[in-house]
């Protein structure tokens, strides 16, 4: 199976004063296409900053980052405007909607970047909001909407362009277990689609739905297994409003 993800001795050190802060020590890692991949560690441990650069979002101090056979290294910040667009999917934790714009219209934002008809948007982006339950709630703005389907427009959002490759940075950290379970479910459908998900997180109980569980260390890979009992998300069993109200 070909790489989607190939990394060779990566670092990343900040520099604050005189201080070097070493938050990637010369990490290895490769991630085929249509893998499901969990990221693990402590606080500080350089899960985020991995992220980051998985995501072209930040620049590795040094090593090697290939992304689709892409030295990412030698792009124009439009080129990986374009492949953050196109190929990779963000579902982080917090939210940044547009306040003036409904929940239908957040969602269709990247589709508008990537090129589609007015028509096609509509039609993906209903489809996505439906999914994650807010196809009552897509004419609202997000000051309309609770916490939780304010993050469900975030998800949609970054799931709405079909990406190749899903970051999702804690994206359950600020939901209820029952729309977690829905998120999840969501995330196995687009890898059964044939997507890569990596999913960074602090939860065991959510690294669970990978295939891949990585471990990371300060700044360093500490165990990379493969997930032999893995949760089925679809096989997980979602608890009614009645069944809540019973079980009190």
């Amino acid at each position: 199976m070909s790489k989607i993800i190939d990394i060779k001795q990566l670092i990343k050190n900040y520099y604050v004063g005189t201080e070097t802060v070493r938050a990637l020590r010369s990490v290895d890692l490769s991630i085929d296409k249509n893998e499901y991949v969990a990221i693990m560690g402590p606080s500080g441990s350089g899960k985020s900053t991995l992220m980051n650069i998985i995501g072209c979002l930040d620049t590795p101090t040094d090593g090697e980052f290939n992304l689709n056979d892409i030295d990412v290294s030698d792009l124009s910040d439009n080129r990986l405007a374009e492949i953050r667009n196109k190929e990779i999917g963000f579902v982080f934790q917090t939210f940044n909607l547009l306040p003036k714009s409904t929940a239908l219209e957040n969602v269709m934002l990247p589709l508008i970047y990537a090129g589609y008809s007015k028509k096609e948007r509509i039609e993906r982006a209903t489809k996505v909001l439906n999914n994650v339950g807010l196809g009552d709630r897509m004419h609202h703005r997000p000051n309309e909407l609770s916490g939780g389907q304010r993050q469900r427009v975030a998800v949609a959002r970054a799931l709405v362009n079909d990406p190749s490759i899903i970051l999702a940075d804690e994206p359950t950290g600020n939901l209820d277990s029952q729309t977690s379970i829905e998120i999840m479910r969501l995330l196995e459908e687009i890898h059964d689609k044939g997507n890569t998900i990596v999913l960074v997180t602090h939860e065991p109980d959510i690294s669970m739905f990978a295939k891949r569980i990585i471990t990371l260390r300060d700044g360093q890979i500490s165990s990379d297994i493969e997930n032999t009992e893995r949760t089925s998300a679809k096989n997980t069993k979602l608890v009614t409003e009645k069944e809540m109200f019973e079980g009190r």
